[in-house]
């Protein structure tokens, strides 16, 4: 057991003690700098989550309000044109980028010198950069074919995205700088700007009239003004130099076995909407995608978390810390499903009223029905981060791969034929299929490398809080957005407040939260 001092049993590191020993496990606990070091360390990983948490949520929160301003402004067509710039956004600056980010973070994470920062960053800079301009040459050479296949013949828009996938690509290879640089206050201010930028830039554009050219053309223009800041500052960290390119096999050994899984990844959850394009038309996409915005709210509980996860499991698991690493994917998933497991069913009964309040009603009579199917699938997929985590330390990427390509493959299959016959809910019914065929697989796999505790009871107590919590959703249906968000803070209180009776989080654990995100010594 921890014996810190006892500073008076209100103090902080009282609490760390008691928390550690109540909640990790007196086995987990060898003597008292260890264990100060281990829930220390902890602290600070957790406080770096609630940062990058807080700016995911404005994100989140930015497409939400974005639903109203493109739906309401734009013919139904042209918001099915915006949701295919997305979706293309997301598929090629997956070929643009190798996975080098990922190698990046992997390799530069534990660079001891600025010139080792250096040469990394620049070598993986110099390769994506001429790599991305050739993809984007030739995409704007086929821009005629690109507007007739995915853009609704709207060649204007064909013509500007190559340059807004390409410098977005960039910017992914910058933002992992400062992921890896563990500069996490300046990670989470950029994707806070990107998301202002993006939400004050569109809404400028096409509520003057400029429709989805004026979208399109307030995307790059965002996306360019954050490379330009983000440049400048990676500059004055570590200055300039021409790379020698010494390591750069290495790099692609790395990242290039991860392209697959990663492309699975986009087939996974953007394919469905290529698909109902093709075989619907761009109108069906526009009421599809509103209610999978609302499921892949999700996203943002295990966002932040798998974020920051690969950063410091890598340094901990490359000094043999196995029982750190172990103690916060256990705790990581542990809080994940504490916060997602309410929020899928408050999402999938909220669905159709919420859709009336944000968009129309021809989007919500019909999208309202997909937002279960994906917050289901979600909920896998955060599950899936802590299992994918402990193969990418193992460096286990072939495992990874072919999962994600078998998903993708039974996505892609399962999406063409329930599309066919039974129309938008048969993309959603395959995203859900997918996600479960990964996650038993990345669970059986991983278990194989490390065990990560599942703790039964209180998924059974989550599960029973949500279950009491929906009955309040069930009714009272909101008919505006004052007595949505009224609705949301009662059923937060109340399911909380359940989990809290039944055992499922007590006291001292909340004030170790509440500590650890106020970023309180």
């Amino acid at each position: 057991m921890c014996n810190l001092p006892d500073l008076g049993g209100n103090s902080i590191g009282s609490r760390i003690a008691q928390f550690g020993h109540r909640h990790l496990g007196a086995e987990e606990v060898h003597d008292q700098d260890g264990c100060m070091t281990r829930m220390s360390e902890y602290r600070l990983f957790t406080q770096r989550v609630g940062l990058v948490g807080l700016v995911g949520f404005i994100s989140t929160l930015s497409n939400i309000v974005l639903l109203p301003v493109l739906t309401r402004n734009m013919p139904l067509a042209d918001f099915g044109i915006w949701s295919q710039v997305n979706v293309t956004l997301g598929l090629v600056s997956t070929l643009m980028v190798l996975g080098l980010p990922d190698a990046f973070t992997r390799y530069a994470a534990a660079a001891k010198s600025k010139s080792e920062m250096q040469e990394r960053f620049y070598t993986i800079f110099a390769m994506i950069l001429v790599w991305g301009s050739i993809i984007a040459l030739l995409s704007f050479v086929s821009s005629g074919m690109l507007a007739a296949t995915l853009f609704h013949n709207n060649e204007a828009v064909s013509k500007i995205v190559p340059l807004i996938i390409l410098i977005h690509s960039l910017n992914i290879l910058l933002s992992f700088y400062f992921r890896t640089a563990q500069k996490m206050k300046k990670y989470s201010l950029f994707s806070l700007l990107s998301v202002l930028f993006d939400l004050a830039l569109i809404t400028i554009f096409v509520t003057a009239g400029l429709g989805i050219f004026g979208a399109v053309m307030a995307l790059l223009l965002s996306r360019a003004t954050l490379f330009s800041i983000m440049l400048l500052l990676v500059i004055r960290d570590i200055g300039v130099i021409m790379p020698k390119f010494t390591d750069a096999h290495a790099y692609l050994v790395f990242g290039v076995p991860l392209v697959p899984s990663i492309l699975s990844n986009w087939v996974i959850n953007s394919s469905d909407r290529f698909v109902i394009n093709l075989l619907l038309g761009t109108a069906s996409v526009a009421i599809y995608s509103p209610g999978y915005i609302l499921g892949n709210i999700l996203g943002m509980f295990m966002g932040p978390i798998g974020l920051i996860l690969p950063v410091s499991l890598s340094k901990y698991h490359d000094e043999s810390r196995e029982d750190l690493v172990a103690l916060i994917l256990s705790r990581s998933l542990r809080y994940y499903l504490a916060l997602a497991i309410p929020a899928a069913f408050g999402l999938s009964l909220l669905s159709r009223p919420i859709l009336l309040i944000l968009s129309t009603k021809e989007i919500a009579s019909q999208g309202y029905i997909i937002t279960p199917f994906i917050a289901a699938s979600m909920l896998l997929s955060g599950v899936t981060t802590i299992f994918y985590n402990v193969l990418a330390l193992k460096k286990k990427t072939v495992h990874m791969s072919m999962i994600w390509i078998g998903a993708a493959i039974l996505n892609l299959i399962m999406t063409v034929v329930l599309v066919r016959y039974i129309g938008i809910i048969g993309g959603a019914i395959a995203t859900l299929a997918a996600f479960a065929f990964i996650f038993l697989l990345m669970a059986y796999f991983s278990s194989l490398s490390m065990k990560i505790k599942f703790d039964f009871v209180f998924l059974a107590k989550s599960l029973l809080a949500s279950l009491l919590m929906s009955g309040i959703i069930l009714a009272w249906v909101p008919s505006n957005s004052r007595e949505l968000l009224a609705e949301i803070g009662l059923c937060v209180v109340i399911y909380f407040a359940a989990l809290y009776l039944l055992g499922g989080i007590d006291k001292k654990e909340m004030e170790f939260l509440r500590d650890a995100i106020l970023m309180k010594s």
